[in-house]
């Protein structure tokens, strides 16, 4: 054995996984892989002979959401928030996992088998995780719901070196289509509950992915060293900058994590728009509800360079980066307020006697109001409102300065 070269284990891997999925759906596109020869296709040559665009383009200024009364579920698991439903096209989607998700199981088990024989055959596990890659491809394309890839696709395509993938996250759809369009070698930053989750938490487990329990401190520390671990050997990483799933397919506020050990490691963001698979897929549902053709989209955003910005800055970049190709019914409906909009606070109303007050306040330092509202923009006028308060009292006005700026500290020990 160990006279067999590392090309050629693969290669023999990749025909017994690679054939090993295409019994799980004979007669389509897949089936058409050549076998058998030494110019065969490798599993991890094989998952890049899909095409990673299409030729429709997603309106994104349209909601793609349907009603209840449009779904129709047929099947309907558990009550309340925790209510599960199926209706006729997911019960297409769950005939195919049931069919497929056996063989994909069974490509793990040969890989794993054959690599555990020597570890240095597949480091990375750059195989095994192929075999994800040609199961997620396999069903979305089955499931006439392989999405559109636009944007920086060549970055998918060759190595340059390590990075962290970051995508907002709606569905459990997302993870198929990321490791459709993403290739291995790269590793997710997971739950730890989804190790549960049939032949998911096998690829996980046996494909050496990052999992966190967001509960345990412990657990959050040695995720970032497994995380910086990674990068420093090269390998990218996945990760959901969210922290969970959004409900109603909204991007939420960001944790801070992700971009801490970008930071720490020195490597490029590379964003990732994933465009309407809540309403594919939502959260109150088992499987999809309907056909992703003409819905699903990624866009791949140019990397963003960590080198020299703050936080903060990377936070607002990513966040803008995906937002620019997330469809209406994705943003927000209100934005987080961050230090630098100041100038978008909004107005609030005051009493007549308070105006009167404020107006002699301002006047006093040469300041005038003679609107009915009343707009704090910068930390000038805060200062000047404050000092005219001093003649009502001192340790009233000191009072709670001194309690915020404590805060402020606080929050600064809790972010570092």
């Amino acid at each position: 054995m160990r006279n067999i070269q590392r090309a050629d284990v693969q290669h023999l891997l990749g025909v017994a996984c690679v054939s090993a999925l295409c019994l799980a759906n004979q007669g389509s596109s897949v089936a058409a892989f050549s076998m058998g020869s030494r110019s065969g296709r490798t599993i991890h040559q094989a998952s890049k002979s899909f095409p990673l665009s299409n030729l429709y383009a997603i309106d994104r200024e349209k909601s793609f959401i349907l009603t209840e009364e449009e779904v129709k579920p047929i099947v309907r698991l558990g009550e309340g928030d925790s209510e599960k439903i199926i209706n006729a096209w997911g019960l297409w989607g769950a005939t195919i996992s049931a069919l497929t998700m056996p063989f994909w199981a069974a490509a793990m088990t040969i890989v794993n088998g054959i690599c555990a024989l020597n570890e240095d055959l597949d480091p990375h596990r750059a195989v095994y995780d192929a075999t994800g890659k040609v199961w997620s491809k396999l069903w979305l394309i089955v499931a006439n719901s392989y999405p559109e890839v636009t944007g920086d696709v060549d970055r998918l395509k060759t190595t340059r070196g390590p990075c962290i993938y970051v995508a907002n996250h709606a569905s459990w759809l997302d993870i198929p289509i990321l490791c459709t369009v993403l290739d291995p070698v790269f590793k997710f930053i997971s739950k730890a509950e989804l190790v549960q989750a049939p032949c998911i938490g096998q690829q996980l487990t046996g494909g050496n992915h990052i999992l966190i329990d967001r509960e345990d401190r412990k657990s959050q520390l040695r995720t970032f060293k497994e995380g910086v671990n990674w990068l420093k050997k090269g390998v990218p990483l996945m990760a959901f900058p969210e922290g969970a799933r959004s409900k109603d397919g909204r991007l939420m506020p960001f944790k801070g994590g992700v971009f801490s050990m970008a930071m720490r490691s020195k490597v490029p963001i590379v964003p990732i728009s994933i465009m309407n698979t809540h309403a594919v897929m939502p959260s109150n549902a088992l499987f999809p509800v309907q056909c992703g053709k003409g819905k699903l989209g990624v866009h791949v955003h140019p990397a963003i360079d960590t080198v020299g910005k703050t936080e903060q800055e990377l936070v607002e970049l990513v966040r803008a980066a995906l937002l620019s190709k997330l469809p209406k019914d994705q943003h927000p409906l209100e934005e987080p307020l961050t230090p630098t909009a100041i100038d978008d606070l909004p107005k609030i109303k005051i009493s007549s006697s308070q105006k009167h007050k404020h107006q002699n306040a301002a006047q006093k330092h040469g300041h005038a109001v003679n609107d009915v509202t009343h707009v704090i923009k910068d930390i000038h006028i805060a200062k000047d409102a404050a000092n005219a308060m001093k003649d009502i009292s001192k340790d009233h006005v000191q009072g709670p300065f001194s309690v915020i700026q404590k805060e402020d500290k606080r929050e600064e020990s809790k972010s570092i």
